[in-house]
């Protein structure tokens, strides 16, 4: 959802298919229990310490930006949430992923090597990261090192109606990524790293290039 202006408190909110159902059944049913808060519109480069009119105005083309509306696509929404740090932090945590992509080719088959995707976090240290595999029907996921189980992101990420009945969560240190079995036709998919102690996240996305067609022309 997304606030029309920044001089009224009118919300313009799209609710899924299962908000819809809920809102459906009464009031009671309808209850929001989580939400996450984001800044995607913000480009902080517009803060000027150098404005004539002084630190009052250092902001003021920041504030004056127009909000965002409400966009259904997750993809496009919610990718910089606000998170709540330690007092004494003085830099942004950033969570860095040991590889950038993941493309399995057609012409390795399916008995090619996992890939290996191993998180960090620069400035901040993070325990563990919840890692959410968007799409099982692209390649599967299993843990490589770390918690295996055990609590996840305090930062709350959501997933769109398509993608949440096929992914997977696990949290761990570092993940494997296999091919698992040929799509029918080549597949995309995002994997998606949050900083369990952080709320950094970090995403990247996992190709699956290896179709049935591919297998039996070989």
């Amino acid at each position: 959802m997304g606030f029309l202006n920044n001089t009224t408190v009118t919300v313009d909110a799209i609710l899924t298919k299962k908000g819809r159902e809920l809102l459906a059944q009464g009031t009671e049913a309808f209850n929001i229990t989580k939400f996450a808060l984001s800044d995607d519109e913000v480009d902080y480069n517009l803060f000027d310490v150098t404005h004539p009119n002084g630190s009052d105005s250092f902001g003021k083309v920041i504030e004056n930006m127009p909000l965002l509306e409400a966009i259904p696509d997750e993809n496009h929404v919610m990718r910089y949430k606000l998170i709540t740090l330690p007092k004494s932090t003085i830099k942004m945590p950033i969570v860095s992923v040991s590889i950038d992509s993941i493309t399995f080719n057609a012409s390795e088959g399916v008995n090619q090597p996992a890939r290996l995707v191993t998180a960090t976090t620069a400035n901040v240290t993070d325990s563990s990261y919840t890692f959410i595999l968007h799409d099982q029907s692209v390649c599967s996921i299993t843990v490589s090192e770390g918690a295996g189980s055990g609590v996840g992101a305090t930062t709350p990420f959501f997933l769109g109606e398509d993608d949440a009945p096929n992914s997977k969560t696990v949290v761990a240190t570092s993940v494997n990524i296999n091919v698992g079995a040929p799509v029918n036709n080549v597949k995309a998919t995002q994997l998606t790293i949050i900083g369990n102690d952080t709320g950094a996240t970090k995403s990247i996305t996992i190709t699956n290039n290896v179709t049935v067609a591919s297998l039996t022309t070989r």
